[in-house]
C-alpha cells in the first residue's frame, strides 16, 4: 500500500505547522521547504482546515496554525482525512467485478492488514513526528 501525494503532503504540511508552533506558517514557505508544488498544497491546505486540523488566518500577517495541540492529532486520523481509498484491491471498493468475491478469503486478510496498518498510525500523534524549525532551514526561535 502507498499513501497518495495528497496524505504525503497533509503530513509534511501538519510537520512543518508543528514545528512552529509559536507562529503563523504559510503555503508559500512551506512549498520552498519541501520543493513541493504550491497550488497542490494549497488544496491540502484546505481540507486540512475543513477537517479541523488546521486554523487559517487571512490578511498581510496571515497563515496556518495548528488548530488543536500537536499530542491530541493522530497520524491515523490525518491519513484517514485524506486518503479518499482505502479499496487495497478491488473486491473491497465500489464496482467490485471479481468473480471469486463470494468464495474468496482474501478481502478478509487484507482488511485485517489494513486495520493493522490504522491501528499502528493512531498509536502515534503529530508531536512525536515534530522537528525542530532549523531542520527546515529558518532561523532558531530565541
Amino acid at each position: 500500500m502507498q499513501l497518495t501525494r495528497f496524505s504525503d503532503y497533509g503530513l509534511r504540511l501538519m510537520m512543518m505547522a508543528a514545528a512552529n508552533s509559536g507562529r503563523r506558517i504559510t503555503i508559500e514557505e512551506t512549498a520552498k521547504a519541501y520543493d513541493i508544488s504550491r497550488a497542490h498544497l494549497m488544496k491540502v491546505a484546505q481540507l486540512l482546515v475543513r477537517e479541523g486540523f488546521l486554523k487559517a488566518t487571512r490578511g498581510r500577517s496571515g497563515g496556518l496554525t495548528l488548530a488543536r495541540p500537536p499530542e491530541t492529532i493522530t497520524i491515523g486520523a490525518l491519513v484517514r482525512a485524506t486518503e479518499t481509498d482505502f479499496a487495497i484491491v478491488e473486491c473491497m471498493g465500489p464496482g467490485n467485478q471479481c468473480r471469486i468475491t463470494a468464495g474468496c478469503r482474501l478481502r478478509g486478510v487484507l482488511g485485517k492488514a489494513l486495520g493493522a496498518f490504522l491501528e499502528v498510525l493512531d498509536g502515534h500523534t503529530l508531536a512525536e513526528l515534530a522537528l525542530r524549525p532549523e531542520d527546515f532551514g529558518f532561523p532558531k526561535v530565541a
